[in-house]
């Protein structure tokens, strides 16, 4: 990315106009979103990435099912069953319904591994696919200086809520599906703090005891969205905040040599570290949608 002088000589971004650009989205209006919510805008990359990467991990899945031997694994594939007997074990502790994990087990393992997909594309160059793509919109005859894309689908708000809503809308379907429509409202009228014979009682608790339940819904949607965006947006910037380092080059002096060095070693550091992250932060996030999903198991 470039930005151009008054006087039509180009010059490097600055590092803020580096970072901006790099967290601005390819989204249906072109430019920066200016408000916090705006239901008219599509963030573009998002949703191509997230597909994209929800295809490739159940081509892998599927994969490792139709190549599954009997005889002595490769190693492909004891990652595969590694991987699925844990899943299993963890759905078998949270849900005890034999018939629900057939199908929450699963997903289970399919968030997991596309979590994982969406978080690992952090470990690309930062500046390698933003770059292809701001040659391809400059052939197509567009301003290079706006040509935005961000390739973590997971250091996006949006993203991320909308993996938790998915969890909400499985979770609201078990609640039905275990209790029954009726049993479950009641349940949201009746539960945390029960009700009373007295009928104004049983109105004023039964008030609250709904805005509770909505008030849980809420947060644990929130929560669940906010702590997987939160985690992989301060790594992705912080991966640009270490590549500015190195894009301080002014020649072969201490202080260019020094910060390239410094790049080099934080990067790889940093890099190393995030490895963990993004297992972890699949993996919690995958956990959470078990005990989300078990609670709706449960009644009070």
């Amino acid at each position: 990315m470039a930005t151009e002088a008054v006087s039509g000589v180009v010059h490097a971004p600055t590092p803020s106009e580096y970072i901006v650009h790099h967290l601005t989205h390819f989204n249906t209006l072109g430019e920066k979103q200016s408000v916090i919510v705006d239901w008219n805008v599509f963030n573009l990359d998002t949703i191509f990435y997230s597909v994209l990467l929800g295809v490739i991990g159940c081509l892998l899945l599927w994969n490792a099912a139709r190549k599954a031997t009997s005889g002595v694994p490769g190693r492909f594939q004891a990652a595969v069953e590694v991987l699925v007997e844990m899943v299993a074990d963890q759905a078998k502790g949270l849900i005890h319904s034999p018939e629900s994990r057939k199908l929450v087990a699963p997903l289970a393992l399919t968030v997991f591994v596309w979590i994982f997909l969406m978080n690992a594309m952090d470990f690309l160059p930062l500046d390698v696919i933003p770059g292809i793509w701001a040659h391809i919109y400059g052939n197509l005859g567009h301003d290079e200086h706006h040509a935005f894309m961000r390739v973590v689908p997971t250091a996006d708000l949006n993203g991320t809520l909308g993996l938790s809503i998915g969890v909400l809308l499985v979770c609201l379907f078990y609640n039905i599906k275990i209790k029954g429509i009726g049993g479950w409202a009641h349940e949201l009228v009746c539960a945390p703090f029960g009700t009373s014979k007295n009928p104004i009682f049983a109105l004023v608790l039964g008030v609250i005891n709904l805005a509770m339940q909505l008030i849980e819904f809420l947060a644990k949607t929130v929560s669940h969205g906010m702590r997987l965006f939160g985690n992989m947006f301060a790594g992705e910037l912080l991966f640009m905040l270490i590549a500015l380092m190195g894009a301080a080059w002014t020649g072969w002096n201490f202080t260019s040599v020094s910060l390239w060095i410094g790049q080099v070693l934080a990067g790889s550091v940093w890099a190393i570290f995030h490895i963990l992250i993004v297992l972890l932060q699949a993996f919690i996030f995958m956990m959470l949608a078990l005990v989300y999903i078990g609670q709706a198991h449960e009644s009070h």
